[in-house]
């Protein structure tokens, strides 16, 4: 029997789906969802009114799971979601401890798992329609990349902004020193760090802050105008808002601060440990003009 795929019956889906402790069956003439003890349901199980729900279990959620951790791209939550997916027992529990701790990235899987979640129905729908000879219907879901940004506020930066400024930029340092000694010798490790010390500028002519709803620092961006252009002199995040597309919103609106006419170009050094963000940049319509290479003797 033929029935209209409506958002509440959708939702209705969704929340019989994630019930593993029941099972329950589609009333296509009602289009609602009902218990298999359903009073109207018992022996009706041969009738074409009533039909099964779309595959989903505990291994279908796992693989979700083991999807959404692979696809996170803040390496420190990434480890920690992996982690947790392989202790063996108490997976799903592991998980969501961990998404505990970051709420933006529990809204991500939120959104991510119902995503991915209305996409199953749909298919399982346009199954249907295709056994009615019906054509098939519907659009992708939307992407769920722009919902973090709506939980971090961006602002011109404050003289009291220094001292979490001046923290993160002395982490990123010892980050990076602790890097460069995996390749290089410690004395130029050091130095190199001393060379990022020297060339960084805050607030300079042009400073941004990013914030969490609750008000606490997530990163910066600070630039100063030299001639016709506007030089990035430093783009850093903390590490656990890290790929959450911060450090983009933060460079797509240092220009909005900049008057009209007063520059025609902006340029941003990238260091080589931060080579990920050059998909940023080229999104973002910067071209590459010179590349810097060294060799330690």
């Amino acid at each position: 029997m033929q029935f209209e795929l409506t958002e509440a019956l959708i939702d209705s889906l969704l929340f019989a789906m994630e019930d593993q402790d029941s099972i329950f069956y589609l009333d296509t003439r009602e289009g609602i969802v009902i218990p298999e003890n359903d009073a109207e349901l018992n022996g009706g199980l041969k009738d074409d009114r009533f039909i099964s729900l779309p595959e989903w279990d505990s291994s279908e959620g796992f693989r979700l799971m083991e999807r959404f951790a692979a696809g996170f791209k803040n390496t420190i939550i990434r480890n920690k979601l992996s982690a947790a997916l392989d202790r063996g027992r108490g997976v799903f529990r592991a998980f969501k401890d961990v998404l505990a701790e970051y709420p933006q990235a529990e809204r991500l899987w939120f959104a991510f798992k119902a995503r991915e979640m209305r996409r199953i129905i749909m298919d399982w729908y346009n199954g249907l329609r295709e056994e009615w000879g019906l054509a098939r219907i519907g659009t992708e879901p939307e992407e769920t990349g722009d919902l973090v940004l709506e939980d971090f506020c961006f602002r011109d930066a404050l003289p009291q902004d220094l001292a979490a400024v001046e923290a993160l930029h002395h982490e990123y340092l010892d980050g990076l020193r602790e890097t460069l000694r995996q390749r290089v010798p410690e004395k130029t490790a050091r130095s190199f760090a001393a060379e990022r010390t020297g060339a960084w500028i805050f607030p300079g002519d042009h400073a941004i802050i990013a914030e969490t709803g609750d008000g606490d620092f997530a990163g910066y961006i600070a630039a100063t105008i030299r001639g016709d252009a506007l030089y990035v002199a430093a783009l850093e995040v903390r590490p656990e808002y890290r790929g959450l597309g911060i450090g983009e919103t933060l460079l797509s609106l240092l220009p909005s601060r900049v008057s009209s006419g007063e520059i025609t170009r902006i340029i941003l050094n990238l260091p080589s440990e931060s080579g990920d963000f050059s998909r940023v940049l080229l999104r973002r319509s910067f071209t590459p003009y010179t590349a810097g290479y060294v060799r330690y003797i």
